[in-house]
């Protein structure tokens, strides 16, 4: 009898424990607890302009555990241009995204938007351009003239172009812009529908897989070499309250952009699993033309550097040019407290 008692409750005791070990491995598995044993606060990041390579850094800081090693739960969704990106932040939907400074710049500077910050450099020139592809005709600034370009109306394309324009010696007047979105605009360009649209330079290896055509870039750089790229955005709210949680996200996150840029294909085969409808070699080419933008002799050794110098510079650029209502300074629109030092 004594046997048997010490066998059922050898027999419970085993059961316990691994129901126990059962609910601490779901725990663990669902990611519910950071590197530091604390749970993981839950965070809405925007990707730029859709989902294509250029962005995938977000996606490999999630699935590499960058997010969760720093404290987050990190749901990713796909941003829409600048003015999407800073709508949605500044409305409380989402927590950080990248917008173009640029396009920042001209939508603090025109009072079109406020209460948001950048907090981090994505790249340290602008990426923004124009794209078309072989038989439209465009080779120069000047080809434009009479032509119908597309992109989403809150775009840093669409918003810049007007400087463009006046500094690359095109009459804007003579250009006509429709409306699209960010994940259909190579399809409109490819079936003929408009001469070109507004894209990222990186995205020439995309626009070659969706057209079968030779993709032709006119690079905003080529007129206005000072502009910064994308930065890593927040709401001026968020960075007044939660500082150490900014830097925590931004470290995260600029540790994913640094892995997905020396490996790219690794990166671009993340996005495949996270993205269907991503194209790996499109991807991860995209990524190869991007280091290029997000090192320079500016930005020293460490990602995500901001310079307040050179943001005085694409200020007073724009300023040049007519572009800006309002008188602005580099710390209106970065919080270099919060920014990667160099």
């Amino acid at each position: 009898m004594n046997r048997l008692t010490r066998t059922v409750a050898a027999a419970a005791l085993a059961t316990a424990l691994t129901l126990v070990s059962a609910c601490s491995g779901g725990s663990d598995s669902s990611g519910a607890k950071g590197g530091d044993g604390k749970g993981l606060e839950k965070v809405t990041y925007l990707t730029s302009f859709g989902n294509f390579g250029r962005d995938s850094y977000a996606w490999v800081a999630k699935e590499k555990g960058f997010f969760k090693e720093a404290g987050f739960d990190v749901e990713i969704k796909p941003g829409q241009g600048t003015g999407n990106v800073i709508t949605t932040i500044v409305g409380g939907q989402a927590d950080f995204g990248p917008i173009d400074l640029t396009g920042g710049l001209l939508q603090l500077g025109n009072g079109q938007a406020k209460d948001f910050i950048a907090v981090a450099a994505i790249q340290q020139r602008t990426m923004a351009g124009i794209a078309t592809v072989e038989g439209k005709n465009i080779a120069s600034p000047k080809d434009l003239e009479g032509k119908k370009l597309a992109d989403t109306p809150g775009s840093v394309v669409r918003n810049l172009f007007p400087t463009y324009a006046r500094l690359a010696g095109v009459d804007a007047s003579k250009v006509t812009w429709v409306n699209g979105e960010a994940q259909t605009l190579m399809g409109t360009l490819a079936n003929g529908q408009v001469d070109g649209i507004g894209q990222f330079v990186v995205g020439q290896p995309t626009i070659e897989s969706v057209t079968k055509k030779k993709a032709v870039m006119l690079p905003y750089s080529n007129v206005m070499q000072d502009l910064y790229g994308n930065v890593l955005i927040t709401s001026t709210k968020i960075a007044k309250e939660k500082p150490e949680m900014v830097k925590r996200f931004t470290a995260a996150l600029m540790k994913g952009l640094e892995h997905a840029l020396t490996n790219p294909q690794e990166a671009a085969d993340i996005l495949k699993k996270n993205v269907d409808a991503s194209n790996p070699a499109a991807a991860a080419a995209e990524l190869q033309l991007m280091a290029g933008y997000v090192r320079s002799s500016n930005s020293g050794t460490q990602i995500g550097t901001l310079d307040s110098g050179r943001v005085a510079k694409s200020i007073a650029i724009l300023q040049g040019a007519g572009s800006l209502k309002q008188n602005l300074t580099p710390d209106q629109i970065i919080d270099f407290d919060l920014a990667p030092k160099a």
